[in-house]
């Protein structure tokens, strides 16, 4: 009897349904929804330079104009200066001045505040000089180096700059004729000339002034050497607009300060008012008095009266 054969059969056990990458996707979608979202909200709470600035890059990705782009060099630099952002400005410039190392010792004579009329930078002098050889408007190694640097600085943002120069309250004991008023002019038209010719533009300077010594920084002391100095403000954009639908400015005639008479009152008959009844009599003529004050006729003679009766 031939042997049997045993047949084994072994059944493998079933594994759950393998899940696919559906739901990566789906959370990759809601991930990239909730950045959105934040960066909205983020938007929202800038200040409007910075929304201009990143409208300005979707708008101009390459970089071609002057406010912003992605391919110029310092871009985020040629945002208007506001009282929002006027501290940054700040920050960068004291950054500039004290990596300078040969300017190190004359870090403390160039103060950098902020001002209500702007940011206002200022070279101050020592009693054995510092940026101008004394009593001369000429300038010297370091404050033609400071102001290259400012210039340069400077030049990045549309904000425009006036220059001040200030002396201390010594008389001038140079030339005849030539005082303070002159000297501080000259020093301040030293620095224009420089700092133009070394970026700034044309346009960027607004105001030269000369102020001598009637604006002291020291007043307690008239003689103190950081009287003599010469300061650059870089003034705040005036984004101040009339609001839209704002109403125009009123004719002389009908503002109520006018010095002008009113007009003599003039009766409306049928003529005049096309629409009025034909029965309807002919208004006479209402004499100003003094304890009407003249409104009676003054409303006649604009013209009011009649515009209302021929609508």
């Amino acid at each position: 009897m031939p042997p049997k054969t045993i047949i084994l059969v072994k059944k493998a056990k079933g594994h759950a349904a393998h899940h696919g990458g559906a739901w990566k996707v789906a959370y990759a979608d809601f991930v990239t929804a909730m950045m959105a979202l934040f960066i909205v909200l983020w938007l929202m709470n800038t200040n409007p330079s910075v929304r201009k600035a990143v409208a300005g890059y979707f708008n101009d990705p390459m970089g071609r104009s002057a406010l912003t782009g992605t391919d110029r060099s310092g871009a985020a630099d040629n945002l208007p200066i506001t009282k929002d952002n006027i501290k940054s400005l700040k920050e960068r410039l004291q950054k500039s001045v004290q990596q300078m190392t040969d300017l190190k010792p004359f870090s403390k004579q160039v103060e950098i505040t902020v001002t209500p009329e702007g940011l206002r930078i200022e070279l101050l002098e020592t009693k054995d000089g510092s940026f101008f050889d004394t009593g001369s408007a000429v300038l010297n190694g370091r404050g033609r180096e400071i102001l290259t640097l400012l210039a340069h600085q400077l030049a990045t943002v549309p904000n425009r700059i006036s220059i001040e120069g200030h002396t201390d309250a010594q008389p001038y004991t140079g030339a005849a004729g030539y005082s303070n008023w002159e000297l501080s002019t000259d020093r301040a038209n030293a620095a224009r000339r420089l700092m133009q010719a070394n970026g700034l533009r044309a346009n960027q300077v607004s105001q030269v002034r000369g102020y001598a010594a009637e604006q002291l920084r020291v007043p307690s002391n008239p003689y103190d050497p950081s009287n003599r100095r010469i300061s650059l403000i870089v003034q705040y954009v005036n984004s101040v607009e009339p609001p839209p639908g704002a109403p125009e400015k009123a004719v002389a005639s009908n503002s109520p300060t006018s010095s002008a008479k009113p007009a003599a009152a003039i009766p409306l008959d049928a003529k005049q008012a096309p629409n009025a009844p034909k029965s309807a009599p002919a208004k006479k003529p209402v004499a100003a008095t003094a304890e009407s004050g003249g409104l009676v006729s003054k409303f006649m003679g604009s013209g009011l009266v009649r515009k209302v009766r021929g609508h």
